[in-house]
């Protein structure tokens, strides 16, 4: 059995389930102890030495029928109790896997960049089987150690006392060893179970970036690198078999070394005529039912080890806090409307040793079409991520439509926001539903009027199964301006009264990409847009465009006024021309 502030509640929940379990395993229990006896009358009845006489109507009707009640009895009870305890322990595993799923889509961002993809698919596979065989096989064993065991040593008990003791202590001494030996197998689980969340993370990242693995030729160097994890995930492994070993060894030692001290003694007592052969035989059947309880000490203590080591690992996860939540004090707020304004504002990322923010300032209109342009990590996209509560900002910092973001629901915030992030992640099913994922609609026409505006319908309808087709892992077979356009349709579906485009467009050429924003200016006219590009053609056209470097705005207004005022912005359009220049002449001399 396992305990702990995650798992009690539900020894409660199927308590009926799990109580009609344990009152059919102590029904089998009661009806096997009833076989020893049945032995005892056959073997007397065979010995003529005793006065009882072995009949064919009493082999029938007083040994064979109650035998065959009792196996009915045993068959119908193992079937009940692994029914009810091993179907409550599924019902457990299917709980909390859903308690962490629910826990994992609340927690914040930072928790995964910290917390790898290997090391949360091993709390939701084995660590979750370990807790189930914990709880089902647990209770049985557990009940079955006890009902049984105290049983079995009670009736032996009566047949003889002396030979009762000289039988079980040596048990208490392997109860003890047990305890020691236990404490050590959870340590190596815990190993164990890190090892295995270190193999699952590097196989699963491996597997994502095959590609860029067979694009450098470095095969190799990943199979070496995966041989040596593999090696420590074996090492881990073998230590905790070692230790699960040893304590089988040493029970099956003891039991061995017992089964020896009956025969000789009970030998003797047999001998002397304090027992018969039959009494024998059935002190010695009482003692092999009592062998399971007692072997199953090491199975409990082998089992709670695994079972305390895993419920702590995925208690870690169940108690960890969101770093980004609601105050207790918001409220329902109206439709958004999609002013933004940022007040002085200055973050750093937790554990970072600078400010990615410097004293923010500005203001967008709803309704108005913002670009957004800076060198790589000057804080772009920092700025919409604070916007939408990816991280916690000051209060007074960031307000929408004239109240504090922290005043906000967060859900409530983020259903009036669309967002291309830069990393445009698609799902492994149809084009239409990773369109129509963002909406609560799946009309096919709505799905198809999103693509146009994201000019990617055109490559839709190209592919084999057009809108039906279903992409591959994280949308590997299509195109990286595809994946763009398809992300892009996604948020568009969502018809937001903001729309935020990390640079969504870096992977498509010219003309897609003026059809793409001319789209845009029309189908979303009187709601915000907020397009972040490196290049400035991409946002010259927009009604402001805000400047950022290291954190800080540069400038902030429309092309013309910050060609005028704003000589960094200027110097930004004179090297990006002199770049297409190059490129230009590059290409005309490769022509």
């Amino acid at each position: 059995m396992i305990f702990g502030k995650h798992i009690n509640r539900y020894y409660l929940k199927y308590f009926p389930a799990m109580l009609l379990g344990i009152l059919s395993l102590i029904a089998v229990d009661i009806a096997q102890l009833k076989i020893p006896e049945y032995y005892r009358m056959l073997i007397d009845g065979m010995d003529p030495s005793t006065a009882f006489s072995l009949t064919w109507d009493f082999l029938l009707d007083g040994i064979c029928l109650p035998m065959l009640l009792i196996i009915a009895i045993i068959v119908a009870g193992r079937f009940l109790w692994r029914v009810c305890l091993l179907g409550s322990a599924v019902k457990v595993e299917t709980d909390l896997r859903s308690e962490m799923f629910f826990r994992a889509k609340d927690l914040s961002q930072q928790y995964y960049q910290v917390h790898k993809v290997g090391d949360l698919m091993s709390l939701f596979t084995n660590d979750l089987e370990t807790i189930q065989d914990s709880f089902g096989f647990g209770v049985l064993t557990f009940c079955d150690m006890i009902v049984l065991g105290s049983l079995s040593i009670y009736k032996m008990f009566r047949m003889h006392g002396v030979l009762t003791l000289l039988a079980v202590i040596p048990f208490a001494l392997l109860l003890a060893s047990s305890f020691i030996v236990g404490r050590y197998m959870e340590k190596k689980w815990d190993e164990r179970q890190a090892a295995f969340s270190e193999l699952s993370d590097f196989a699963q990242e491996s597997f994502s970036g095959i590609a860029v693995i067979k694009a450098f030729v470095k095969e190799c160097k990943e199979l070496l690198a995966f041989r040596k994890i593999n090696r420590r995930n074996e090492n881990a492994n073998v230590a905790f078999t070692k230790a699960s070993t040893l304590l089988n060894i040493c029970v099956t030692l003891f039991v061995e070394s017992v089964i020896a001290i009956i025969l000789g003694y009970g030998g003797t007592l047999v001998y002397r005529g304090t027992f018969n052969a039959g009494q024998l035989v059935e002190f010695i059947g009482y003692f092999t039912s009592a062998i399971w309880p007692i072997m199953a000490v090491s199975e409990m203590i082998d089992m709670r080890s695994r079972g305390k080591a895993s419920l702590k690992r995925i208690s870690e996860l169940l108690d960890a806090e969101p770093d980004v939540r609601d105050r207790a004090d918001v409220g329902e707020i109206p439709p958004i409307r999609g002013d933004i304004e940022f007040c002085d504002l200055t973050f750093r990322y937790p554990g970072a040793e600078y400010d990615a923010l410097k004293h923010v300032s500005f203001s967008i209109k709803a309704g108005e079409n913002i670009g957004v342009i800076g060198r790589t990590g000057s804080g772009k996209t920092t700025v919409v991520d604070l916007l939408l509560r990816t991280y916690n900002v000051p209060d007074g910092t960031v307000f929408v439509d004239g109240r504090d973001v922290n005043s906000f629901p967060i859900r409530r915030l983020r259903q009036y926001t669309a967002y291309v992030p830069q990393d445009n992640f698609l799902f492994s099913d149809t084009v239409a539903n990773n369109i129509a994922f963002a909406s609560d609609s799946d009309d096919r026409a709505l799905v198809k009027k999103a693509a146009v505006s994201a000019a990617v319908d055109q490559n839709i309808e190209e592919f084999p199964q057009k809108y039906d087709t279903v992409l591959g892992e994280r949308g590997v077979t299509v195109s990286g301006g595809q994946k763009q356009r398809i992300s892009i349709a996604r948020a568009l579906m969502k018809d937001a009264s903001i729309l935020i485009l990390d640079d969504s467009v870096s992977a498509v050429d010219t003309a897609t990409e003026r059809a793409i924003l001319t789209a845009l200016r029309e189908e979303r006219r009187g709601k915000t847009t907020i397009l972040i590009a490196h290049r400035v053609s991409t946002v010259m056209q927009m009604d402001r465009i805000l400047l950022i470097d290291d954190g800080e705005v540069l400038g902030f207004g429309t092309h013309e006024e910050l060609m005028r005022t704003s000589p960094e912005y200027r110097r930004t359009v004179d090297l990006q021309r002199l770049e297409d220049e190059r490129e230009t002449k590059g290409g005309e001399a490769r022509a």
